[in-house]
């Protein structure tokens, strides 16, 4: 492979950039949980289920909104001005959320942030695809699932020391304003640096802007590196001059369905793959594990700190392994790692072990499905289609984390913690099946490589 003399110090820039949407859906998603107690009690809905859960969710609802429209509008208006209007949101939720007393606004508030979380779930890891050069291109994608975990252990750090170190009356009034309003200050930054990042030049190319994307490839790798993948851009579309551009008909039609269907069981087993209610519904799994309130907060801290350092293996193993390699690894261990989590919940296992196993299945996920998902997404579909693509398979990943934040108090009430965890492992073999069958290693290639490869 030729090697090139790549502008690291800018492409790292423009990388750190776009991931910072990925800090601020991490934090976002999982900041409800903090002030869920607080603003329950100041908006008068602790024993009202239905609001109580309508106020958790409603931003999984923005989410799908968010996912499901901002294919059509990244093609249509590009990838840059679509990630500043996403930190736009940001800053305008995050402010809006803590400020409303009326219980209805601040709905309405977290149902736009969520349209900001779907929006920039998707579309990040796509920018730094498009942007990044083939040998390096898993790690820098990786970047926004390690942005995302920081934002997850931002969001609970924030959240702890918020509400230990104050009254709970004045938690009540103030404190979970506090947890929210945090996410305006690196909101700010984002929509402040997103000026500064350039337009994807496979989008330009895409849209006949030439001499654009040449301009940004050469500040990536020079000249050669801009004319070389120019090249192998317009081959690519010259393979496929007859077909349209874009378009969820396109998508559709025969020679995507295989790739289609494979980003969309991707997407959704990343979230049913089942390690996300550890996060969502910690108080009731640690405390079944025998744990009160206070150890069940430090304990949830443990669960993100590990999540961090796991993230941070991902980065060196991406290109090493290979995504393949992680995805079979990841679905796999978490098999196993539920079938004795369950066992031990069947048996009244309690202490320290169980805390042992959570941060098994987080450190596995977190150096696997967490952050080679986003990767492969992001990745294996053609360019005329990327957006609205990644589009859908994202919309399936937000329709598989709210069914799964649904699902879990019933299936817990029903089956029990240890048959819950019995489910998740019998849905990580089956989905260890179908990947040894249909997933195709996907590193070391570019992206026009991988679309000759996976449209036939």
């Amino acid at each position: 492979m030729r090697t090139y003399a790549f502008n690291k110090p800018f492409i790292y820039f423009v990388c750190i950039v776009s991931a910072m949407g990925g800090l601020l859906f991490g934090y976002d998603w999982v900041v409800i949980g903090g002030a869920k107690i607080f603003y329950e009690q100041f908006f008068g809905i602790t024993d009202n289920n239905l609001l109580i859960g309508l106020a958790t969710s409603i931003a999984l609802a923005g989410c799908m909104v968010g996912a499901l429209t901002v294919g059509a509008l990244t093609d249509r208006f590009g990838r840059k001005p679509l990630l500043i209007l996403s930190a736009f949101i940001f800053v305008i939720s995050s402010i809006g959320t803590g400020a409303f007393n009326q219980f209805r606004w601040f709905l309405a508030a977290r149902f736009i942030g969520g349209i900001a979380i779907g929006t920039a779930s998707g579309l990040s890891p796509m920018y730094i695809a498009e942007v990044a050069p083939t040998s390096i291109r898993g790690k820098l994608v990786t970047l926004n699932q390690l942005a995302i975990v920081i934002g997850i252990l931002a969001a609970q750090i924030v959240n702890w020391r918020i509400a230990g170190t104050h009254s709970a009356d004045w938690n009540a009034s103030l404190g979970w304003r506090w947890m929210f309003w945090a996410t305006a200050f690196p909101a700010a930054a984002f929509l402040l640096l997103s000026f500064f990042i350039p337009e994807s030049p496979r989008w330009q190319a895409l849209f006949s802007r030439t001499r654009e994307a040449s301009n940004t490839l050469t500040r990536i790798g020079g000249t050669r590196y801009a004319e070389e993948e120019l090249e192998r851009f317009t081959t690519s579309q010259a393979d496929a001059a007859q077909e349209e551009k874009g378009g969820l008909k396109l998508l559709l039609s025969k020679p995507f369905h295989k790739v289609l269907l494979l980003g969309c069981v991707i997407a959704f087993f990343q979230q049913w793959c089942g390690t996300n209610v550890i996060f969502n519904y910690a108080q009731e799994i640690f405390q079944s594990a025998g744990y009160d309130v206070d150890n069940t907060f430090i304990n949830i801290v443990i669960t993100g700190i590990a999540n961090l350092v796991f993230t941070f293996v991902a980065l060196f193993t991406m290109e090493k392994w290979g995504r393949r390699a992680l995805t079979l690894m990841g679905a796999g261990g978490l098999a196993g790692i539920y079938l004795i989590l369950g066992c031990c919940y069947f048996f009244h296992v309690e202490g320290v072990f169980m805390v042992i196993l959570c941060v098994l299945a987080i450190a596995c996920y977190a150096m696997t499905l967490g952050p080679v998902t986003w990767v492969l997404i992001a990745e294996i579909f053609p360019n005329r289609v990327r957006a609205v693509a990644v589009a859908t398979a994202t919309f399936f990943l937000w329709i598989g984390s709210f069914t799964l934040t649904l699902s879990f108090p019933l299936l817990n009430g029903s089956l029990g913690t240890s048959g819950t965890f019995w489910i998740y492992s019998a849905i990580c073999v089956a989905a260890l099946v179908y990947f040894l069958r249909y997933l195709p290693e996907t590193k070391g290639k570019s992206l026009e490589e991988l679309e000759k490869e996976m449209i036939k």
